[in-house]
């Protein structure tokens, strides 16, 4: 008897298959989603339905939302992403202002609607370009609160549990993983800057990660690129 359905937040990008694939290795009834909030590289759509679709999930939804209502992202909004970026400890403008709260809430209550408590993000605090919404204290702290939000909590039918399985791990480490639970990493799309034929532009915060990950796995990743980067030649 397994431990019953979860729901999977998932972008299509590496992290979220990962987290993906480790769900349905701990054997939860996947049920996945994609957010069309208007971002620019939507061309991830289309890789959360096949990730999805590889891994049998139970069901696949794209929500719609638009978070360029209120833009200050280059993701939602009319500004360049930055390219071949030193790393440095400031936030970069590829930040989406309360992505991962406005839909870890609404994957919450697609949950509680299936009847589940057990929710997977690809969140990563290690290999990430900075975002707040990535770290520990932030998925802890939302855990909290979802408890105290629910109907269904409340009344004890669900304890909401926000899995992170990847908050502590590298890239190269998600990689491995991955590849252990039997990932085809050539589905996923991770840049934020794609061209007009899909290819990832291979200099974009995103892409940077993503490149020194598969060389840190020793693999070579299987995606297109217009241009890779010296890591990840």
């Amino acid at each position: 008897m397994g431990p019953g359905c979860a729901v999977v937040l998932l972008s299509g990008g590496l992290d979220s298959t990962t987290a993906l694939a480790i769900a349905r290795s701990e054997r939860f009834v996947c049920h996945t989603v994609a957010f069309d909030y208007g971002q620019r590289h939507d061309v991830e759509l289309a890789a959360s339905a096949r990730v999805s679709r590889h891994f049998e999930a139970a069901s696949h939804r794209v929500i719609r939302l638009d978070l360029r209502a209120f833009g200050g992202s280059a993701l939602t909004a009319d500004l360049e992403v930055p390219k071949n970026r030193e790393p440095t400890d400031s936030i970069p403008v590829t930040y989406v202002p309360a992505r991962n709260t406005i839909l870890l809430s609404i994957a919450l209550g697609l949950a509680e609607v299936l009847g589940t408590g057990h929710l997977f993000i690809g969140v990563n605090a290690v290999d990430y370009s900075g975002y707040p919404d990535c770290r520990r204290a932030f998925v802890e702290s939302f855990e909290r609160m979802a408890n105290l939000a629910l109907k269904a909590a409340v009344e004890g039918k669900v304890r909401v549990t926000i899995h992170a399985p990847l908050i502590e791990m590298t890239k190269g480490q998600i990689i491995r993983r991955g590849m252990e639970l039997g990932v085809d990493y050539s589905l996923t799309h991770s840049c934020y800057d794609p061209d007009d034929q899909g290819r990832a532009c291979g200099a974009c915060d995103s892409c940077a990660l993503r490149l020194r990950g598969f060389a840190e796995a020793g693999l070579i990743d299987p995606v297109r690129y217009a241009v890779r980067t010296a890591s990840g030649s």
